[in-house]
């Protein structure tokens, strides 16, 4: 046992979690870890594969059995097989790899179900058929090919088959004898389907694998994923620790979130947490669905400056390493950030935020990323992006085409127009475009002025080539998180010494007034899934600071809302600004 007189709070609170999840491992029950933000949840995981690898390593070995710990990212995966020392009882991937790893020797199973999920009639029409092709799995993209031997399933197809699989009793058993433990990191952002057919399966029957969930309900902020697992066979376990955060930043989170209350490292560091807002101001707000009750963007960017001043003057050091500034509006960011032009282009922020316009897609994720690889000169990085199949230099002369095709689009890039980019690419020999952004381009050239008109994507296709390339520069900066500013997006799993928030509107999905109203009050049904996001996102963002937390709300707040923020802040940390206010 652990002498817990010389441990502070939060080590004597994860301690006492940590014992909890040994004995549900010992006696074989499901449990779920449920670890507020930054309660150390990632280190109570390789703490209990450890134990399972102390307790029966040596029986999985010999019996060809591995735990299996599904993570959100790569990069989560490769930690967890670093942090247990690549043991070979440990299968750590991600749920795509690891549901790819189970049904792909279901050739025949794979082949008959395919043209079940949406989308794949029409392609395998147009290849002429399965047939005898080979089901595949790489980088996550749809692939069919008239010359190919295989199709190509994209992620939420493997996703898809694995949980049709798991219909079937025979799947279930190999599943099981294979990992008769499964951990699953970040639980509350697993698919939801997917969570839905373990519980089914497994928990509610008490077959199959021991399953451990670990995860925060709270901070689920991403659409697909199932939020809080619950059954009556899963044994809930809170660590209420804090190791994160100082007295005064935990101390909100506790009020906001009391069932889950957490004890922090050294109750000695105070810190600070504050909120200021714009009721003060005395001009005309902006209306619209997304935008009611927002600062007009001028007066928004006067007062996310006014704030920034003040606590400049308090002793914040807003370097990006040490402050990062987390914009959960739309208002202002835009302008920060030096692509307001391109952001006017699209009817929806997401088109750009979240990249799913095909061109910023290909912009942030492939284009820009290549060149800041050449001009770093990390040219195996360069290729990586692209895929070797691809890129691959064979002679000098390849050598030299790259090179001179690269250096020409570094010199458009920073005087042209998106327009005259893809202009390039399509005449250059590398790096080529990707295939939706040539099917796109194709449609814009053929389609009649009337077409175009009639056509939101098409038209804003229209308006995004005019703009000035920079400032697709800004923005993949902006979205790779290489600057002070971040969105929700990037917050998730992050920490810094201090975190500035500011909560407006723009986010169709957002409003922080309603939300605050909502809290404590009975939440009508149809209002509950828009309260958990609204929740959620908020608490994801207070929980990020080591040191200092700051929010400004640039939307006007009703009474009810100051008085929600007066109960976690308390009355004394909630300032009006105007104009004025230094």
């Amino acid at each position: 046992m652990i002498d817990e007189s010389n441990l502070t709070p939060a080590e004597q609170a994860a301690n006492k979690a940590i014992q909890s999840v040994f004995q549900s491992i010992r006696e074989c029950k499901n449990f779920r870890l449920e670890a507020g933000a930054g309660a150390g949840k990632t280190y109570t995981l390789v703490e209990a594969l450890r134990f399972v690898l102390r307790e029966r390593g040596l029986k999985f070995l010999k019996l060809q059995q591995q735990i299996a710990c599904i993570t959100y990212t790569n990069v989560a995966s490769e930690e967890i097989t670093s942090r247990t020392d690549g043991h070979p009882a440990v299968h750590s991937s991600t749920i795509h790899a690891f549901c790819w790893l189970l049904i792909k020797a279901f050739q025949p199973y794979l082949r008959s179900n395919l043209s079940t999920i949406e989308g794949w009639p029409e392609r395998l029409e147009e290849v002429g058929g399965i047939g005898q092709r080979r089901i595949e799995y790489d980088l996550g993209h749809r692939r069919a090919k008239p010359e190919d031997s295989a199709v190509y399933l994209g992620h939420n197809d493997v996703l898809e088959l694995t949980v049709s699989l798991m219909e079937q009793p025979k799947f279930r058993t190999l599943m099981a004898a294979r990992f008769p433990i499964l951990f699953i990191d970040e639980y509350q952002d697993t698919n939801a389907a997917f969570a839905q057919s373990l519980v089914r399966h497994f928990i509610e029957p008490k077959q199959g694998p021991l399953i451990g969930l670990f995860g925060d309900s709270w901070q689920k902020i991403y659409g697909d994923g199932c939020g809080l697992v619950s059954h009556g066979n899963l044994t809930a376990i809170g660590k209420e620790a804090n190791f994160r955060s100082t007295t005064a930043i935990v101390d909100v989170l506790n009020k906001m979130r009391p069932d889950l209350p957490q004890r922090v490292r050294n109750p000695g560091l105070i810190g600070s947490a504050v909120v200021y807002h714009s009721n003060a101001w005395n001009g005309t707000r902006r209306t619209g669905s997304h935008w009611d009750g927002d600062l007009p963007p001028d007066q928004g960017h006067k007062y996310l400056e006014m704030v920034r001043h003040r606590l400049a003057n308090e002793g914040w050091d807003f370097s990006p390493g040490t402050t990062k500034i987390l914009m959960l509006t739309h208002n202002i960011l835009a302008t920060e950030q030096n692509y307001s032009n391109l952001a006017g282009v699209f009817q929806y922020n997401d088109s750009f935020i979240k990249k799913e316009d095909p061109h910023i897609a290909f912009f942030a994720d492939t284009l820009e990323p290549l060149c800041v690889a050449y001009l770093a000169q990390r040219y195996g990085q360069m290729f990586s992006i692209l895929g070797t199949s691809s890129a691959t230099i064979l002679t000098l002369d390849n050598k030299r085409e790259w090179t001179d095709d690269m250096n020409r689009l570094i010199e458009l890039r920073d005087s042209k127009t998106i327009g005259d980019i893809i202009d390039y690419l399509k005449i250059a020999r590398y790096p080529g475009l990707s295939d939706a952004v040539r099917d796109r381009e194709a449609a814009l050239s053929k389609a009649s002025a009337e077409a175009v008109a009639e056509s939101r994507s098409l038209s804003e296709l229209g308006k995004l080539r005019a703009i000035p390339y920079k400032e697709v520069v800004f923005l993949a900066q902006f979205l790779s998180e290489h600057t002070l500013f971040s969105t929700k997006h990037g917050v998730k799993g992050a920490e810094f010494e201090n975190v500035l928030v500011v909560l407006g509107r723009g986010w169709n999905q957002y409003n922080w007034k309603q939300f605050l109203e909502m809290h404590g009050n009975l939440i009508p049904a149809n209002r509950v899934a828009a309260y958990e996001r609204n929740r959620n996102l908020f608490y994801v963002a207070c929980s990020r600071p080591k040191n200092r937390l700051a929010l400004l709300f640039t939307q006007l707040l009703s009474p009810a809302a100051l008085a929600t923020l007066s109960d976690w802040f308390g009355a004394g940390a909630i300032f009006a600004l105007t104009e004025s206010s230094k």
